[in-house]
């Protein structure tokens, strides 16, 4: 991935980042998280709710700086790293955070740990699960139901929190469907963790070595 990323002019613009054209197209998360955010020149009034209600002090007063869509996270064991569909580089005071924003309509968090993993994984699977459970501080058993997207969208966030010597990060759900679809796998996946998950919230922090790593999910109905 190239270092140096273009601003954006229109949702139709982020378009052009997309792996497959065939992911923008009516109701479906590609295009309804870009008119959303791109709509509302930063944070959407959902989000900001969402903040306000978490009643984290982190999160009362968060600036958006910079938001890049399609951000590529590179993992080890594979060509392929982990394309979040927006990244957002936020600040609270003098604290940044790294935001991993995750768009959903109907479509599911991936396969299962289990399913993705097999009976006879590669050694890219072996040491791609192995750096992910490190990176989060779990264990092999504790992930095998878990959805192997929500595995890498958190790890990316503590990554790039890292990377740029952030102590916050936060993975973000922004769902829009109307009956929350696959809210029960983000809400198991978030058992992992010494955290309660709860809707249209931001909860936290899990303690990831240096790095205080925060959840969310935000519902928004239509635009």
């Amino acid at each position: 991935m190239s270092k140096f990323l273009l601003p954006t002019n229109s949702p139709e613009d982020w378009k052009k980042q997309l792996v497959s054209g065939k992911q923008w197209r009516e109701g479906y998360s590609a295009k309804e998280l870009a008119y959303c955010w791109e709509g509302a020149k930063g944070f959407p009034p959902s989000v900001m709710n969402a903040f306000k209600k978490s009643d984290i002090d982190l999160f009362r007063e968060v600036q958006f700086l910079y938001g890049f869509p399609e951000y590529n996270v590179p993992l080890p064991g594979g060509a392929a790293g982990s394309q979040n569909d927006l990244y957002v580089l936020g600040k609270a005071g003098d604290e940044l955070i790294t935001i991993m924003v995750e768009g959903k309509v109907d479509e599911p968090f991936g396969p299962t740990i289990a399913s993705w993993y097999g009976e006879d994984p590669s050694k890219g699977k072996k040491k791609r699960l192995n750096f992910l459970l490190e990176t989060l501080e779990l264990e092999g058993m504790d992930v095998v139901k878990t959805r192997y997207q929500l595995l890498h969208r958190a790890a990316s966030a503590v990554i790039e929190a890292k990377r740029i010597g952030a102590k916050h990060a936060l993975m973000l759900i922004h769902s829009f469907s109307e009956i929350g679809q696959w809210y029960e796998d983000y809400e198991a996946f978030i058992d992992l963790f010494p955290v309660i998950a709860e809707k249209d919230c931001i909860v936290g922090p899990a303690i990831i070595g240096d790095v205080n790593l925060y959840f969310g999910w935000v519902s928004e109905h239509g635009r």
